[in-house]
């Protein structure tokens, strides 16, 4: 009677288990993740916003992103830093909600500090998702945001620009070019050399000279972009990006911080990621949306931003970047390439009384999440294709909890009944 007893209290323990629900940490949400050393402030800001009552997770991020705006953040994020070719800052930045996936995003925002808000009011008063250039500075203007009357720029980032202007413009950014003086116009190379043009070609004519410019890997005094993720008690979810990109860039140039995908992406279902770094080549792979779709296969986010960093070095060995990853369920994560050697981050959520600081080693594994060992394209026709990305979706769903314990409640089922 005794052990008929024990039996069954183990079979209403094992269910009781198996369908409670369960999260990797009660206190991990709400959560606030945010990039860079500097990102103590913006983080803190950004949760005191989050849990001000009626205040939402996009509040948060524009908070967040403002205060960097305000205050220059590694003297760098911000209007008036980091000047492009003709000595002038522009501004990228990016909100996006997980909920509707709205967006609002502004590029090449010219003479208007606060680039987040901009972004901000495109999406509340838009059908659009992003406004660049004059057009951008018009219509911040028109919606009642401070627009100076001439460009100008921080001391430090005068002083940077004129010496580079007596070193010839050199480096920039620009590549199989002939100048028609010190610092231009280009004209394409191989067009013939007239109108008494300089013929000897642009010192700066590859792609990888571009690294000594926009960025030193390891060396955080040159980094201007801000990423905040920020979802709430209830799994809303929002990001903000904000930025003026490259130094000595070519006027017009867009990066990636504006561009949804890109700079910041967030889905309720999921979660989301922000990414730092070479935007120009970060673009062309969409990592922030490669990182959330990952997650919602079931990929941590720790390994979900390291594959989508995999992705581009394998294109690019040279590429620097770095991304923060967050799942809704708390867990968070980040991974940088080698070339940053470390990456520096800050996370607050229910139980810390301040921004934690996290730093990562740079190290990206080789093998992709979800290997591919037969390309379709080489397949014989009548032939079936296996790859390990379908025994890897297997495995997720063998490895997790709940098939694991309703085995166990089954076997256990078998044991006390038979």
């Amino acid at each position: 009677m005794f052990n008929a007893m024990l039996q069954m209290d183990l079979v209403y323990v094992l269910l009781a288990f198996v369908w409670t629900p369960r999260v990797a940490n009660a206190d991990s949400l709400p959560i606030v993740i945010t990039t860079w050393y500097f990102g103590l402030n913006p983080t803190n800001t950004a949760w005191d916003e989050l849990q001000t009552p009626g205040k939402l997770p996009l509040d948060a991020v524009q908070k967040g992103c403002e205060w960097c705006e305000d205050n220059f953040c590694s003297s760098g994020v911000g209007y008036g830093y980091k000047p492009d070719e003709s000595g002038e800052s522009t501004l990228d930045a990016l909100v996006m909600d997980g909920k509707t996936h709205d967006v609002g995003a502004v590029g090449g925002l010219r003479r208007v500090q606060n680039a987040i808000g901009v972004a901000r009011a495109v999406m509340k008063h838009t059908s659009h998702t992003l406004i660049v250039g004059d057009a951008a500075t018009e219509f911040a203007k028109s919606m009642g945001f401070e627009v100076m009357p001439n460009a100008s720029l921080s001391n430090t980032s005068d002083n940077t620009y004129w010496t580079w202007r007596q070193n010839d413009c050199q480096p920039n950014f620009r590549k199989n070019v002939k100048p028609a003086g010190k610092c231009g116009p280009y004209y394409p190379a191989d067009q013939p050399s007239d109108f008494n043009r300089r013929t000897s070609f642009n010192k700066r004519d590859t792609r990888e000279d571009a690294s000594k410019i926009w960025d030193v890997p390891g060396s955080p005094s040159d980094h201007d972009t801000i990423c905040v993720i920020a979802i709430g008690a209830n799994k809303d979810a929002a990001v903000g990006v904000t930025t003026n990109g490259l130094r000595f860039k070519v006027p017009g140039r867009v990066g990636d911080s504006p561009i949804p995908g890109a700079g910041g992406y967030v889905d309720n279902e999921v979660g989301g990621a922000a990414a730092t770094g070479n935007g120009d080549i970060m673009m062309r792979f969409l990592p922030s949306y490669h990182a959330v779709e990952l997650m919602r296969h079931g990929v941590s986010p720790e390994r979900a931003g390291q594959d989508a960093i995999r992705r581009i070095l394998k294109h690019y060995p040279d590429f620097n970047g770095a991304m923060i990853v967050v799942n809704n369920k708390g867990e968070y994560g980040a991974a940088c390439s080698p070339g940053y050697k470390t990456f520096p981050y800050f996370v607050r959520t229910g139980d810390m009384t301040n921004a934690t600081r996290v730093d990562i080693n740079c190290t990206i594994p080789d093998e992709p999440v979800f290997p591919t060992t037969t390309p379709v394209s080489n397949t014989p026709a009548g032939t079936t294709v296996t790859s390990s990305a379908t025994s890897t979706s297997y495995r997720h769903v063998l490895c997790s909890k709940t098939f694991q314990w309703a085995i166990l409640v089954i076997l256990g089922g078998v044991y006390c009944f038979k």
